[in-house]
């Protein structure tokens, strides 16, 4: 198995391994980290646990968003808007928590806050 993922910083501490990367990393990396940890000789594998992903939630609002999809009256759908997201660099391995929320500016707007 092959990854992107190239590590930038090991550190060993108390309770485990910090590896800071030049991507954010997914699922299938933690395999290959794993094993790489293992081979390592200086770290103590009995104070380590399983290697997992940081699991942190940002607040984003997207202001400036029309509401109305095109010429027509259908208001935009959150599909859509995630779609664009990952189209970006820094969105497109982000794991989103919850759905989008769209609404109005306000009732007489044709913009949407999301």
């Amino acid at each position: 198995m092959k990854s992107e993922v190239l590590a930038d910083f090991i550190h060993s501490i108390n309770k485990g391994v910090i590896i800071t990367t030049n991507k954010a990393a997914v699922v299938s990396d933690l395999s290959i980290i794993k094993k790489y940890i293992k081979g390592v000789k200086n770290i103590d594998l009995e104070n380590i646990s399983s290697p997992y992903l940081s699991q942190s939630k940002s607040y984003l609002k997207i202001l400036g968003i029309p509401y109305l999809m095109g010429n027509s009256n259908l208001s935009i759908i959150s599909d859509i808007i995630e779609e664009v997201l990952k189209s970006f660099h820094p969105f497109n391995e982000v794991t989103l928590a919850s759905h989008l929320h769209i609404i109005k500016a306000s009732p007489k707007s044709n913009v949407a806050v999301i």
